[in-house]
């Protein structure tokens, strides 16, 4: 059985870490250097940064950041947002990333999933999601950091997703994001039990518990959290110890 793993999320806009509510409502929390390497020293298992305007930009722009933060962190990075070809993830990769995460893109052209694969390995390769809750037991699809709609059932294009050759999963529910509510457990739940690739929940992280229903409860394989760490509420060593209290089988430092 592989170890839970805690991941913290860096919302990226130009050079600053931001931090939004339901993806909207962004505000500056600071440089995205000094948080990656205090996650980094305080025994995160992996990072995610998200280029939450690249959708503006038609690309990726976080080349740069993701460059400096390698020198100096050596866990590994997922980046998403604005990967659109294998190009584009090719440069990311370049810079320093061992994973992309690609969402608005891979709705557009799903082939895009098995070019990433097939090119740099399935480990590589992260269909990210962000999803919008419906009615009971549904939640839809969405793109361009949860603004359009796609008519896409979410567990049905984590199935695609996941033939196509996506070798992970980023679920973000846009609904609990930044709301410190807690999980879509059910949602995450239902991915877990469709598909044997690695779930990573991410979206309403606002205490303990709610990290330990993530994982007893959803079946999450790695959470990812945000607001929690940014702003001091909780710190890594907190979650790891808690996590280890509960009986889950996170990474011992």
């Amino acid at each position: 059985m592989s170890n839970l793993r805690i991941i913290p999320r860096l919302d990226i806009k130009g050079s600053n870490l931001i931090k939004g509510i339901r993806l909207e409502g962004l505000r500056v929390v600071g440089d995205p250097q000094e948080y990656a390497i205090r996650y980094y020293e305080a025994g995160a298992d992996e990072l995610i940064y998200m280029d939450i305007v690249a959708s503006l930009y038609g690309r990726n722009n976080l080349s740069d950041i993701i460059s400096r933060a390698a020198k100096n962190v050596f866990i590994p990075i997922t980046v998403g947002g604005g990967i659109r070809s294998v190009d584009d993830a090719r440069h990311i990769l370049r810079s320093g990333a061992d994973k992309v995460a690609i969402n608005t893109a891979a709705i557009a052209n799903p082939s895009l999933i098995s070019e990433v694969a097939n090119r740099f390995g399935s480990q590589a390769m992260v269909l990210s999601i962000e999803a919008k809750y419906i009615s009971s037991g549904k939640w839809e699809a969405y793109t361009d950091n949860g603004r359009e709609r796609t008519g896409l059932d979410v567990v049905d294009w984590v199935k695609r997703g996941v033939e196509l050759g996506a070798g992970e999963v980023l679920i973000t529910s846009v609904d609990r994001e930044g709301t410190k509510q807690g999980f879509e457990t059910d949602l995450i739940k239902q991915i877990s039990d469709a598909v044997s690739v690695p779930v990573i929940a991410s979206g309403g992280m606002g205490s303990i518990s709610h990290f330990i229903d993530a994982a007893k409860v959803g079946g999450a394989d790695a959470i990812s959290m945000a607001d929690v760490l940014h702003y001091n509420r909780l710190t890594i060593g907190e979650i790891r110890s808690s996590a280890l209290e509960a009986g889950l089988a996170v990474r011992r430092i």
